[in-house]
């Protein structure tokens, strides 16, 4: 069967106020810059479908096209997903790890007589943190932080997951509530500004982040509390940021986790486990031929040695004033939109 042809992405000038590229560097179908007439109908169909429905946030094309990506282009399981994500950014909600269910996010502890305020996450992500003082906190047990780019351009983000003590963290006063929605700030902040700063620099779309999980110091002591945190920001993460996952590195897995991982693999989609690379042994030599030396902080085999530490430099294409612009979230409320004016000739392709 002969293959679909590509035609230049339509976009919407309602919606779809870039300054940045909006075309991915490889062709692959169903990505922006590489859609057939058929797919730009599915987003044209999608985007009327919630239009009906009152929605009027979130409707750009690189978004539905996250969702209707993560749903094999089936226009009513994305709309169900999109909405889903919608009503979960006006109330948030974690998945209840004993129960199986949802719950409210609370970043206090629960008092049954009282039920925990909704937060809403658009309101949330312009007031959470804005000193870094809970960021600094939290990183004394559990580090987490975004660093430069690999060779594509991508956002770095590592984690090290063996770092993690709940009892400590618990009894600093930090709840399961507050990581989750300082975690769901951070997808936001990674949507904006620090892709678009990255495609910018890179002269293409970049719409995904490389990640490093480091599981060193995981073991049979901690695995629990650590499984149990993970369930619920990967519950976050698959529902609610779609496509976001570029490449994952698991690196200093204990050899138990192999063991798992072989498990865990088959249950997952073909096209997330393609995504995901578990390295034994030193990591190095893999991490660099994906990241450049001075972009990968020493500790893994780089050169950076970012001043006060690269965990909390947050170096990058977003704190570079050649490539960054005020995020949404940073603008009055009143000017809240994005307003960012298209690089595109006539509203296709992307600016060289």
């Amino acid at each position: 069967m002969a293959e679909a042809q590509q035609t230049p992405m339509k976009l919407d000038p309602t919606y779809d106020h870039y300054e940045f590229p909006t075309t991915t560097p490889e062709p692959k179908p169903g990505h922006p810059g590489h859609l057939t007439e058929g797919q730009q109908a599915q987003v044209h169909q999608l985007r009327m479908m919630l239009e009906t429905e009152g929605h009027k946030e979130h409707l750009d094309t690189l978004t539905l096209l996250r969702f209707l990506r993560a749903r094999k282009f089936d226009v009513n399981a994305a709309k169900k997903m999109f909405t889903d994500y919608i009503e979960w950014r006006k109330a948030m909600t974690t998945k209840d790890t004993k129960t199986g269910g949802v719950k409210t996010l609370a970043l206090e502890e629960v008092d049954p007589k009282n039920p925990p305020k909704p937060i809403n996450l658009d309101e949330a992500v312009r007031t959470w943190d804005k000193d870094g003082a809970f960021k600094a906190k939290l990183a004394q047990y559990y580090t987490q932080f975004y660093h430069k780019t690999d060779k594509v351009g991508r956002p770095v983000y590592i984690e090290q997951l063996g770092r993690i003590n709940l009892t400590e963290i618990y009894k600093a006063g930090i709840t399961d509530g507050k990581m989750l929605l300082n975690l769901a700030v951070e997808y936001e902040k990674m949507a904006d500004p620090r892709l678009p700063a990255c495609s910018r620099k890179a002269g293409h779309l970049l719409e995904t982040s490389c990640t490093i999980m480091d599981l060193a110091g995981v073991g049979l002591s901690n695995a629990s509390q650590v499984f149990g945190y993970v369930q619920q920001a990967s519950a976050m993460s698959n529902n609610y940021y779609p496509e976001r996952l570029g490449h994952m590195y698991l690196i200093n897995a204990p050899s138990l986790f192999s063991w798992v991982w072989r498990t865990v693999k088959g249950f997952l989609d073909p096209v997330t486990a393609s995504k995901i690379d578990v390295i034994s042994g030193n990591p190095s030599k893999i991490l660099l031929e994906h990241i450049p030396a001075e972009n990968l902080p020493e500790k893994y085999g780089g050169t950076c040695k970012c001043e006060g530490g690269c965990e909390v430099s947050d170096a990058g294409p977003w704190r570079e004033a050649e490539w960054s612009k005020p995020a949404w979230w940073e603008k009055p409320v009143e000017d809240a939109t994005i307003e960012n004016k298209p690089t595109e000739v006539g509203g296709e392709g992307a600016a060289a």
